[in-house]
Formats: C-alpha cells, structure tokens, sequence
C-alpha cells in the first residue's frame, strides 16, 4: 500500500472516531450514551442474586474440599479452623469487592486476618482464654506457616490434638477462600479461575490425610457438581450480558424459555452424572490411596536411647521395695508393658525393628490414637509416677487414647511417641516423680494351647539377630523335640528352660549369677552344668531359640505383680516386679506371651562342683573381634573421659531462626505481588514502546498517559477522541501538558507519512515527562496504591469484551440483514 492509500485510511478512521460520538446521541445506545450515564461500581453490577449465587458455590465448594483434613485431624477443632478461615475469607473478598481494593490490600488484609484470627481458630491452648491473642500464640503461628506442615505429616493421625497443627486447615482454607471468591465475585469471566483456588484446597486436604477417607465418593461426586454447575451458570450469564444492550437481542419470553431448558438440561446431565458415579463405585471395590505422610520417616533416633533390659538387674539390686509407680485400674493378670525388644546385636537386645512389624517404628500422637483392631478387654488406667524415671512410659494392652495430667502435663504431651505395632510409648522427655497419666486401652484375650493348636505361626519380617551362640541353635532343635505343632515346638522350649534351669539375680546370699545378656553370657548359661539367672537370661535365650527355629519372637520388659489389688484399687508396683518374658505371633490370634523363666523358689540346692583341672596344650588364640561396648542408662554409665562430647542444641538460634524464616515467607508474601505487577506493567510499557509500526508506539504512548492516569484514580471515557480524553485528563492535570501530547499524537498518527524514529522518541519522552509530573502531583501513599493498582488491565479488558459484543452483534445483524433480502428477493 503506497504512503497515500494509508494516509486516506487513516483520515477515514479518523472521521469516523469523530463522528462515534454524534452517532452514539442519535442512535441512543452507543458508547457516548453509555458513559454519559452514571458508572456502576463493581460492587452494584455483581450485587444481588447472581453475587449470592458465586459466594455460595464458592463456600459450598470450599466446604466439600476442607471435610477431608477431618480423618487426619480427628475431633472438632479442625471444622472451627477450616470454617472461620473459609468464612473469613469470605469477608475479606465482599470488603475488596465493596470498597474495590488492590492486589496490596487484598493481601495485607489476609495477613492481618490471619495473626487477628489465628489465636482462637488455631492455636486456642496458646492463646488467653482461647480466644485473645499472645506472645507465645503468634510465635506459634509465625512458625507454623513453616512447620506446621511437617508436624502434620510426622505425628501420629489424628494430629488435631497437637499445638499448632490446626494451622493447615486454618490459613489453607483462608488462602483459598480469599482467593477464590475474589475471582468469582470481581472477574466476570474468571470461572475458570475460581476453581483453581477450591481444586488446591481439595488436593491439600488429600495430600496432608489419611489411607481413611471420609466419604470420598459423595465428596467427590458434590465437589464436581458443584464446580460444572456453578462453571455452567457463569458461562450462560456471561453470554447473556455480553448480548444485553445490542440491536439483536431475543425477546423477554424467549430469553427466559432459553434459560429454563439449559438450566433443566445441566441439572438433567449432573443428576445422570451422579447416578452413574454413585452406581460405578457400588460395583467397584474402593482402593486404598497413597499420602504423603506414607512418605515421611519419624525423626525419632532410638539409638539415643538405651536399652532398658541393660537395667534390669538395678530394679531387683536398688529399687527392690521402692513403689515406682502406683497404678489404678489394671485388670487381674493383665502386664505392665515397658518396651519391646526385636534386634540382637551379640551384645544388648534392643528396640531397633522398623516396618508394620518392627519395634521401632514411632510417630508422635495427640491424645486420641487410632483404634488398633485388637479385640479383647477395654480398660481405663490411671498412673502416678514414683520413683520410677526415664523415658518408656509403663502402659498396657494397646492405646485408644492417653493423656498427660500435671503441670508437665503440656510439655510430655509434646514430647509424646507410641509405636501402634507393639503398644509402647515413650516421652522425649522422661518422666520423674510426681508426673501422672490416664490411659484407655484395649487388653487382647489369652488364647490357651487347645486354641492355638490349629494356628500357624504368623510370618513377620523381624531384624536380623547377629551374635547368637552356636551352643543355643543346637539346644533350641533339641528342647523343640518331635513337636508337630508350632505351639508345641515354643511351649517345650519354655518348660524346658522353666522346669530345667534355676532361678537367681546374684544378690547377696542367692547362688551366683551373672548380669547382662550378651553372647558370652547366655551361652555360658547353656552350657553350664546348672543353668543359673533371671528373666533377663531367660527371656533373651528363649527369644533366640525360637528365632533360630525359623519363627519370629520378640522380648518384652514390664511390670507385673505376684498379687492384683483389683481393677478399682491402686496397685504399687515395685523393683521387686519386674520381669521379662517372650512373645509369639501366632496367625489369627496376634503376639502371645511366653515365661521361660524358672519360679523364684527353684533355685540351686549348692553350686555345681567344678571340674578338676585337666591341663591342655597351651595353643595361641586369635584375639576375639572387637566389639563395641553396651550402651547402659544414664546412671550406669562409665566415667570415660575419651568419648566424644555431647553436642547440644542451642534452641535459641533455632527459635530466632525459625521466627526469622516466618517473617521472610511473610514479606515474599506481601511483596509476591507487588513484584509481580510492576513485572506485568514493565512488559506492557515494552510491548507499545517496541510495537512493530511506527504509528502504533504514537498510539501505545498515548495509551500509557491514559492508563497511568487510570492507575491515579482519573478514570477516562472510553470510545471518544483523544482531544476529548485529553480535556478530562487535563482537568485532572493542568500543568502537565496533556493536551499537547494529544494534539502531537493524532498528528503523528493521521498525518501525512509514517512518524520517523525521531518523532516517536521525542514522544515517548514526553510520555515519560507527563507521567513523571502525574506522580509527583501524588503522595508516597498515592503512588504505591497506582504501583500495585491492576484497574488499567480491568479497563482495558472491559473495552476488548464491548468491542468484540459489538462486533458479534454487527454481524448477526448483517446476517439477518442478507437473511430478509434473500427471502424478499
């Protein structure tokens, strides 16, 4: 096209951009028309049923996806986090819609909601009176929105118990709400959009539960017909509005029967939809899903912790007739249960197992534990701590729930690990004298020999026992005999080490018997003419002899006295009722607890004779391996001074580094958007400063003056001339030139010839002049409000949405145009 033929176009759209705004008068319906009528806010146009109708999806669907933090969280407490946060997300998106907020205020709203809020809603046991806030319940909740998510995953479900957890339904629930009625009530066409922020809410809540779902097919079937119903609606509204005001609209009658059959139509395709989900999960077996907690290992290091059979002997030597602890409630012939022994190193047996089996697989626990599946006798215990102190807690049968009483009660809560596989708990902390407990829990049922003649032994994986003596293998295929049954083959081993050793801890005035359980001394105890010793040697010794016989077992330390008071009455117990015996799983019925060890009244009538000396060759030995020495408790321990020194954690730099990292995940937070929008306006000034033709870098630096202004509170009427929109601006700003940049720019865009590189420079400089003297006309306050404001991005997509009507209308208009001569023809 020659210099010519553009310069004519540009005369023509210019007669007609003149002659909009007379045709707009006259035809009454134009772009004149309408901005000469009052402008509604965001606020009016979205107000009413359809403003109803966006919140309660959003709410509903929000509802729908927070119902799955409740497996995992257990109780109540996580509905009041997850509801007050949906709910106050709720006010936040109504007040940025009334008083038609920014970005910066969106957010700054959220962050004051949620430290206001969050005392009541999610931290309640730290804040005053459940409700006020403190110093400790906002540091907690500055930490938390770091590791509040690890806890979730690290404690043992359900994890509402535990302080700080309710953060996670509490700001993800904010999070979401915010976001996702904002878009809903103040974006037209941002269905789409909407439903991010509600989708990641359900993903979370999926993500951070449980294997046990709560009714994932009803929640999954309402979430998703909620979602296509509500998507639906918008899209039809939206259409409807964008063919409002046009010269081609369908009649009233027309309009609302249109309505009534798609509106019939999409209930008809959800209610289809649901029959055919709720039928297809009827007729397929549910299957059980991954979580990320799967994933997760406890940080819990048993290996800082020593063995308590190491400490055995002291119970019987020290704390004889000293009550440890009393306890109140224990059923007759029920066990007191200190810990659960797997592994044999040659040296101590310990609790070191690992998987479903395993002895140490712990997990912190809140005061609720998940039911166990083990049938037998329920039973309520109060304990009350004496003497007694380290780490195992003494509990029995296996936990339904557990908690603290005291005024340590708080912080052993925290400390608090069970292991569900074995039923042992343990505190990080340790207890002492004074602490107090209750716990419900269920006692399995003793099946006697007849019962489990017919079971099998279950095969569990076990760690592997290292060390044994070769003396015990070959005894253990001995005692077991012609045995045609696995209890048989365990049982003969018992009563073979019961009724065939003695009974003696190696006090004074009993025969001599050695402490410990390590290789050297269990198998001096089976080779020796007269086996001599305790539950300890007893108990190990068993262990291995069924383990070498292909069968799991396991040794258990506890407490259990020679007389039960009764179930009601407060039972003491004391060093003097300690033992250790031997369990068995048997298929069908669970661990089954075997005592090898001999009565305490079999004892040895004199010390077996010792052999007279026949001297032997003299032979050089091997020296033996070296092996690493036991680790014995805290007071047992030897003076070495060549170990290495403790290393001890300095939780002063860990909580300032924590708040720290709290407070910088907050301002990424608050300046995330402020970043992201001066990106956003960057990109747009580069994009018309660098447009491909010359008149539309002219067209793009007027553009710029015209969204600034925007962006400063000065609104410009849209569809009119540039020497029009420059006497609004200039009424604004008289003393920045505005009109000048006008005239400047519709020369350069319809005069004679395409504007030169110089031109379009020195424009653009003016451009950057008069956008400069806006600002500083502005306060401090004035200008970070037009930094962070996204209404010039709103204007101009509210023109591109009436441009395309318009064009929509024109063109069925043309063609109903050439529809009538057609038919007249």
């Amino acid at each position: 096209m020659s210099d010519q033929s553009r310069r004519a176009a540009r005369r023509a759209a210019a007669s007609s951009a003149s002659a909009a705004p007379s045709r707009a008068a006259t035809a009454g319906g134009g772009r004149r028309a309408a901005s000469s009528a009052p402008r509604r806010t965001p606020a009016a146009r979205r107000a009413g049923w359809p403003l109803a109708i966006d919140c309660a999806a959003m709410v509903t669907l929000l509802a729908v996806a927070a119902i799955g933090f409740g497996p995992a969280f257990g109780g109540t407490g996580w509905m009041l986090a997850a509801g007050g946060g949906i709910l106050l997300g709720l006010g936040i998106a109504l007040l940025s819609l009334a008083f038609r907020w920014n970005v910066f205020f969106v957010v700054l709203a959220t962050i004051v909601t949620y430290f206001v809020f969050g005392s009541a809603l999610a931290v309640p046991s730290r804040a005053l009176l459940g409700v006020i806030p403190t110093g400790e319940s906002l540091r907690d909740l500055v930490l938390g929105i770091v590791f509040a998510w690890k806890d979730v995953l690290t404690l043992q479900a359900p994890v509402g118990g535990f302080p700080s957890t309710l953060i996670v339904p509490f700001l993800s629930s904010l999070l979401a709400s915010v976001m996702a009625i904002t878009f809903a009530v103040r974006f037209r066409r941002a269905a789409a959009w909407a439903l991010l922020p509600a989708t990641a809410l359900l993903v979370t809540a999926i993500v951070f539960g449980t294997k046990e779902t709560a009714a994932p097919l009803v929640q999954g079937l309402v979430f998703a017909g909620v979602a296509l119903g509500w998507w639906a609606w918008r899209r039809f509204e939206n259409r409807a509005a964008a063919a409002a005001g046009t010269a081609v609209t369908d009649s009233t009658r027309d309009a609302s029967r249109l309505r009534s059959v798609r509106l019939a139509t999409g209930a008809g395709l959800l209610v289809a939809a649901m029959g055919i989900g709720l039928t297809a999960a009827a007729v397929t077996p549910m299957s059980t899903r991954d979580v990320l907690r799967d994933q997760i290992v406890p940080p819990l290091d048993l290996h800082d912790y020593a063995s308590p059979l190491v400490g055995f002997r002291k119970y019987v030597r020290d704390d004889k007739d000293v009550t440890l602890f009393t306890v109140k409630g224990l059923p007759d012939g029920a066990r007191v249960r200190l810990a659960t022994l797997d592994q044999y190193d040659g040296i101590v047996y310990n609790v070191a197992g690992d998987g479903s089996s395993g002895s140490g697989t712990f997990s912190r626990i809140s005061d609720t534990i998940p039911t166990s599946g083990v049938q037998g006798e329920s039973a309520s215990i109060d304990v009350t701590v004496g003497d007694y102190s380290g780490v195992w807690i003494p509990d029995t049968g296996y936990l339904d729930s557990f908690q603290f009483d005291g005024p340590r009660a708080q912080d052993l809560s925290e400390s608090l690990h069970y292991n569900s596989a074995t039923g042992v708990a343990l505190t990080t902390l340790g207890l002492q004298q004074g602490d107090s407990y209750s716990f419900d829990t269920v006692i399995p049922a003793k099946p006697n020999d007849e019962q489990l003649e017919s079971k099998g032994i279950d095969p569990l994986s076990l760690p592997r026992s290292n060390g044994v003596p070769d003396e015990v293998t070959a005894l253990a295929i001995q005692f077991a005999g012609e045995a045609q049954s696995p209890i048989a083959e365990v049982r003969n081993i018992e009563s073979s080490l019961s009724q065939g050793g003695f009974f003696s801890h190696g006090l004074e005035g009993e025969a001599t018997s050695r402490a410990g359980h390590n290789a050297e001394r269990i198998a001096s105890l089976v080779g020796a003419d007269q086996m001599i010793g305790d539950d300890e040697q007893y108990a190990v010794t068993m262990a291995l002899m069924v383990r070498s016989l292909g069968m799991p077992a396991r040794v258990v330390m506890g407490f259990y006295p020679k007389q039960y008071s009764g179930g009601d009455s407060e039972q003491a117990i004391t060093g003097d009722d300690v033992h250790a015996w031997v369990e068995v799983p048997f298929q069908g019925v669970g661990w089954v607890a075997f005592d090898p060890t001999p009565p305490e009244d079999q004892v040895p009538l004199e010390e077996a004779p010792k052999p007279k000396s026949d001297p032997k060759a003299q032979v050089l030995q091997p020296p033996p391996p070296p092996q690493e020495p036991a680790e014995l408790p805290p007071d047992i321990r030897t003076d070495d001074t060549d170990q290495d020194p403790i290393t001890t954690v300095d939780w002063t730099w860990v909580l300032f580094l924590g708040i720290g990292g709290g407070i910088l995940v907050l301002a990424l937070l608050l300046l995330a958007p402020v970043v992201l929008i001066g990106m956003l306006k960057a990109r747009r000034r580069k994009q018309r400063r660098f447009a491909p033709g010359a008149a539309d870098r002219v067209s793009g630096g007027w553009d710029e003056i015209v969204d600034r202004a925007g962006d400063f509170g000065t609104r410009s009427p849209r569809g009119v001339t540039r020497r029009e929109n420059a006497t609004v601006l200039a009424a604004a700003y008289p003393t920045v030139g505005i009109d000048s940049a006008a005239r400047s720019a519709d020369s350069a865009v319809f005069g004679p010839g395409d504007p030169t590189p110089e031109q379009v420079d020195a424009f653009w400089a003016e451009v950057d002049s008069i956008v400069a003297s806006m600002a500083g006309s502005k306060s401090a306050w004035q200008r970070l409000r037009a930094r962070l404001s996204l209404r010039s991005f709103q204007e101009r997509a509210a023109e591109r949405r009436a441009q395309r009507a318009a064009q929509r209308s024109a063109a069925r208009a043309a063609g109903r145009g050439r529809a009538s001569e057609g038919g007249s023809s």
